[in-house]
C-alpha cells in the first residue's frame, strides 16, 4: 500500500492540478453565472437553470486523459509497473471524485436553503431533478465524476494502444452506435419507451447501478488495454 501511495503523488506532484484547478473553474463559473443572472430581469421562472457545474465534469475527463497520454510514460521511466499506476490511479479517482463531488453536493444544500443564493439560481443542485433523497444526490455527483474520469482514462488508453487511429476508430464506432441507435428508435417510435424508461427505473438503479456498472467495465478495458500498451 505504501508503494502505491507513492506512486499516487506522480499524479499529485502539483496538489493545484488535482484539486485547486478544479474548484477555482467552478468558483468562476459561479461567479459569472451570479453576475450574468443578477443583471437578467426578474422572470415567472421558479429557477434558473446553468450547467456551469459540468465544468468539473470536463476537468475531469481531461485530468484522466492527460494521465494516461502523458504520466504513463513517465511512470515507467521511473520503473513503476503497469498494475502499480493503474491501482494508484484508481485510488487518485476514487479520492478526488469523493471530494469534489461532496463539495459540490455541500454546495448545492446551500443553493436550495438560500432560494439560488438568492437568484433562484440551479448550478450545484443538478441531481434534484432527478432525486429528493440527499444520500442519492451526493452519490449521483460522485458516481458521474468516476464514470466522467473512466471515459478519460479509456480514450488515454485507447491513444496509448492505437494512437491516432484508435481516436479516429473510437469516434466512428460511438458516431455509428448512437447515431444508427437514433435512427432504428426514431424508424421504430421507440422514443416513448425511452422516456417511461429512464421516469419508471428505480433512482438506485438509474442514477448508481448503472452508471457504476458502465463505471466498472471502462475500467476493466483501460486496465487490460494499458497492460499491452507500448510507452
Amino acid at each position: 500500500m505504501k508503494r502505491i501511495l507513492n506512486v499516487a503523488r506522480v499524479h499529485n506532484t502539483s496538489w493545484a492540478a488535482t484539486f485547486a484547478w478544479p474548484l477555482a473553474i467552478l468558483a468562476i463559473v459561479f461567479a459569472l453565472t451570479y453576475g450574468l443572472f443578477s443583471v437578467i430581469p426578474n422572470s415567472e421562472s421558479d429557477t434558473y437553470f446553468t450547467g456551469g457545474v459540468f465544468s468539473v465534469f470536463g476537468f475531469t475527463i481531461a485530468f484522466y486523459l492527460t494521465a494516461i497520454t502523458q504520466c504513463f510514460p513517465y511512470a515507467l521511466g521511473l520503473s513503476i509497473t503497469r498494475r502499480e499506476f493503474l491501482t494508484a490511479t484508481a485510488l487518485v479517482g476514487v479520492v478526488q471524485s469523493c471530494a469534489i463531488g461532496t463539495i459540490v453536493y455541500a454546495l448545492s444544500v446551500i443553493e436550495e436553503a438560500t432560494d439560488g443564493f438568492g437568484r433562484r439560481i440551479r448550478m450545484f443542485g443538478v441531481a434534484r431533478y432527478a432525486t429528493d433523497v440527499p444520500i442519492l444526490q451526493w452519490a449521483t455527483v460522485v458516481i458521474a465524476l468516476l464514470l466522467i474520469g473512466s471515459i478519460g482514462a479509456f480514450v488515454g488508453v485507447v491513444y496509448r494502444r492505437y494512437r491516432t487511429n484508435g481516436l479516429f476508430t473510437l469516434g466512428l464506432i460511438d458516431l455509428v452506435l448512437f447515431g444508427g441507435g437514433a435512427i432504428v428508435i426514431t424508424w421504430q417510435n421507440w422514443w416513448p419507451n425511452v422516456g417511461s424508461f429512464f421516469a419508471d427505473t428505480p433512482r438506485i438503479l438509474l442514477l448508481v447501478v448503472i452508471p457504476l456498472i458502465i463505471t466498472a467495465a471502462l475500467s476493466v478495458a483501460s486496465w487490460v488495454g494499458l497492460l499491452k500498451a507500448t510507452a
